[in-house]
């Protein structure tokens, strides 16, 4: 009997091919096969020579790059997507070992004495308490019979799920870089508008003092100073108010890189903000490229092997519990044949009638599989709908950009007539405030528009799923 043990074991495993509930298949999806795209679009083509795991370096910028690599180092909020990674396999080696026996080995050592006044068994035979020593020593295996599959649909579940969490972890990295791009792009864009106050300022002052001297010498009244004052007391209040978005992006990025807020400065700089070109591919890219399109499809497989774990509850659980052991009164004979013990057995349970409990467990995994099933289809949707409005935005913002720099053009024009009038005396000095004006207001609009250009290019990026593929999950 004992050397049939390993004979019966491989029989119990072979018989797990057999799994209830449906085997997993990813659901179809209806993908366009191009996008559509506006003037002045221009799309590249993916090149070797792009950068592709740190997206962010196709931006051209040494700053940004340090703190994408201080955010990957320091950020907490990645650190708790990593955590739950590791859980995620824990969880998977924890269920994958439902696959073997389980093997333990006890021990016992003891004195004891038996009650002489326990009930009788037999009137004739009288009790004794007897003193004796018990010494044992046992080797015990257990093992479920998968016959049914619910070991098997277990770790199909635990394994997808350690998949979706790294799938989560790469699209905390997305988000993070998308996030921490956007908030810098936000802040540099506010650096250039606070230059362009920065200069304007320069010349109010110099009109105001231009005023001053005309109505010091009788030409002008003193109207023409209330205004110049005004409008540049107005500007000087707006300095106010961009600073103070600036700092608020400012603690911002330094939350993103793991830095106290009150511990982190970035120097205002003037660069030159310009887009790269994104390679965009084909819409079927991105149920490879998208890791939160690949986290819900790992969700799908998950839910799916559920439904096999709850439909294996209506058969037998069957167990394998052999054990070999000695027990002896004393340590000396521990180990003689007589002192052998061992059983061999197996145990089956099955459950007759539980008033639709198991029904009604399958019926729920079936509803999440397909909750998840929806899920993983409108993930799809949105991806494709973030890339159009990428693309169309991207193209709109272009052009109202070059629009923009035309009238910045004739800005400038207008203002150097109306000064020109208004020193000959064939204009009022409310021209030459409506000119400034009007050239402060489209500068500040060109950096606007750059500055929506830079985070549109940001959320292209993130919408495409940056340099990120599914088979990444492959070495899971």
């Amino acid at each position: 009997m004992t050397r049939s043990m390993p004979a019966a074991l491989t029989a119990a495993l072979l018989l797990t091919a057999c799994a209830a509930g449906p085997d997993y298949r990813k659901p179809a999806i209806d993908m366009p096969v191009a996008w559509q795209v506006d003037a002045p679009w221009r799309q590249s083509a993916p090149g070797d020579e792009q950068a592709k795991g740190a997206w962010w370096e196709r931006f051209g910028d040494a700053q940004l790059n340090a703190l994408q690599q201080q955010a990957l180092q320091d950020n907490q909020t990645l650190a708790i997507a990593s955590a739950r990674l590791l859980q995620a396999r824990a969880s998977g080696n924890a269920a994958l070992a439902g696959m073997f026996p389980q093997v333990g080995l006890g021990t016992r050592a003891s004195r004891f004495k038996i009650s002489a006044d326990r009930p009788l068994t037999n009137y004739n035979s009288p009790n004794y308490g007897p003193v004796q020593n018990d010494f044992a020593l046992g080797l015990n295996v257990s093992y479920e019979v998968d016959l049914f599959g619910r070991v098997q649909r277990n770790v199909e579940s635990a394994h997808a799920s350690a998949q979706q969490s790294a799938a989560d972890l790469e699209n905390t990295r997305l988000l993070l870089g998308a996030d921490l791009a956007s908030n810098y792009f936000n802040l540099r864009e506010l650096d250039v508008e606070l230059d362009v106050l920065a200069r304007s300022i320069a010349l109010q002052r110099q009109a105001l003092e231009l005023a001053t001297s005309r109505h010091d010498l009788g030409a002008t009244s003193g109207l023409d100073v209330a205004q110049q004052q005004a409008l540049l007391d107005s500007t000087l209040t707006q300095v106010d108010v961009l600073r103070k978005q600036r700092a608020q992006f400012e603690h911002a990025i330094a939350t993103l890189v793991g830095v106290p807020a009150p511990q982190f400065a970035l120097a205002p700089a003037l660069l030159p903000m310009q887009p790269p070109a994104v390679p965009l591919g084909v819409p079927s890219d991105l149920l490879e490229r998208r890791p939160d399109i690949a986290s819900a499809e790992r969700a799908m497989a998950a839910a799916n092997a559920q439904i096999g774990v709850a439909d294996a509850a209506f058969y037998p659980s069957i167990m394998l519990a052999p054990s070999y052991g000695v027990d002896s009164r004393g340590i000396a004979t521990l180990f003689n044949a007589p002192s052998v013990l061992w059983s061999l057995g197996v145990s089956a349970t099955q459950t007759l009638f539980d008033g639709g409990r198991i029904r009604a467990g399958v019926d729920f995994a079936k509803g999440g599989y397909q909750a998840a099933v929806a899920t993983y289809r409108r993930t799809v949707l949105t991806a494709m709908q973030e890339v159009e409005d990428g693309i169309t935005g991207i193209a709109a913002l272009e052009r109202a950009y070059t629009q923009a720099q035309a009238a910045i053009l004739s800005s400038q024009r207008v203002l150097d007539l109306a000064n020109s009038r208004y020193e000959g005396g064939v204009a009022t000095y409310l021209d030459v405030i409506t000119a400034q004006q009007s050239l402060l207001n489209n500068e500040r609009q060109a950096a606007q528009l750059m500055g929506q250009r830079m985070l549109s290019s940001v959320f292209l990026v993130k919408a495409l799923g940056g340099d990120w593929a599914d088979s990444k999950l492959a070495s899971k």
